[in-house]
């Protein structure tokens, strides 16, 4: 009998269905028994009597693969593929496909959310009333700001498609393919990085994590933006140093940060400790429609593989040269 692990955790909780998928097609399958993100040693140690492994973010490298003898493809719960190392599979004939759609409209809301927030300083407010303080912040409204996009892809196009909705605030943009019709309605300025940094009141970023934007946002790039100037991160951790960015906080510079992907995760750090940085716990992708799609177009890749059908959401090759491009 074929045999799945599972290691992205929740799975199947607000949705059975990926698990009906498997169990219809007579597939044994092992749900992370350990309830959380696993660590590199635990993966290997699990992986090796599986023929698929259904996955979230935890680190996929050679030397996991290492011990997975009967392993022939990783199908990954989501986007990202910063923790896959895609050449090792490339290497033991492993294949790999992903979801990058699905996430894309839940991500892109809480986008919209979180700059709401830090515009209000409704986070601020938040922990000044949990202590007991009352204090009436003023904020500003979207149309009156000037929003930086870097990145506009399938998360940061829908992220300019809804912020059309709120007026017409100026908008620079920053992508390595710019696409004047990606949202017709506004008035996209397509500028460079520094830019965006030095012109920008909210800088919002939708890049995946690759040897070239690894650290891309360090403390000379946070000095650069204007004092009261915001940030979020939704992406992937590691694209802005979270230690500058705590000392950069600290120091007075920046009125605001919102981060929901961190290098190591559960997060613990010193950004815990200020108040006007907004933390989430990467739940981006995590509304339960967005979240169920991912679980199920992942799981039916697993199914279709296991049947000796074609993938529908194999990684494409430009992937795999992003990471050759690191060597």
């Amino acid at each position: 009998m074929a045999k799945a692990l599972i290691t992205t955790v929740p799975f199947g909780d607000k949705n059975r269905l990926p698990l009906e998928l498997l169990e219809a097609a007579g597939i044994d399958y092992l749900v992370n028994p350990l309830g959380r993100k696993l660590k590199e040693d635990e993966l290997a140690d699990m992986i090796s009597d599986f023929d698929v492994l259904i996955a979230g973010t935890e680190l996929i490298t050679d030397k996991v693969m290492a011990q997975a003898s009967r392993l022939k493809l990783i199908s990954r719960v989501g986007i990202g593929l910063d923790g896959v190392d895609l050449l090792a599979a490339e290497r033991r004939g492993i294949k790999v496909s992903y979801t990058p759609d699905a996430p894309a409209p839940a991500v892109a809301e809480l986008t919209i959310g979180l700059m709401l927030s830090l515009l209000r300083s409704v986070h601020v407010a938040n922990a000044q009333m949990h202590r007991g303080e009352w204090y009436r912040h003023f904020g500003r409204r979207i149309p009156e700001v000037t929003i930086g996009i870097i990145g506009a892809g399938r998360i940061g196009g829908r992220v300019l498609r809804r912020l059309a909705g709120f007026g017409s605030p100026r908008i620079l943009v920053n992508d390595i393919q710019p696409n004047p019709k990606i949202a017709p309605e506004l008035k996209l300025e397509w500028v460079g990085k520094d830019e965006i940094y030095r012109h920008a009141d909210i800088i919002s970023l939708h890049v995946p994590l690759t040897v070239h934007t690894k650290n891309m946002i360090r403390r000379e790039h946070l000095l650069q933006m204007k004092s009261d100037a915001m940030i979020i991160n939704i992406s992937r951790g590691g694209i802005v140093n979270e230690h500058d960015l705590a000392q950069v906080l600290r120091d007075g510079h920046l009125s605001g940060a919102a981060i929901d992907v961190f290098e190591q995760e559960p997060y613990v750090g010193e950004l815990a400790d200020i108040d006007r940085c907004l933390l989430t716990s990467h739940m981006g992708s995590m509304s339960v429609d967005c979240r169920t799609r991912m679980e199920i177009e992942a799981t039916e890749e697993a199914v279709r593989f296991l049947s000796g059908q074609a993938l529908q959401g194999q990684v494409p090759l430009g992937e795999y040269e992003v990471q050759r491009q690191g060597l």
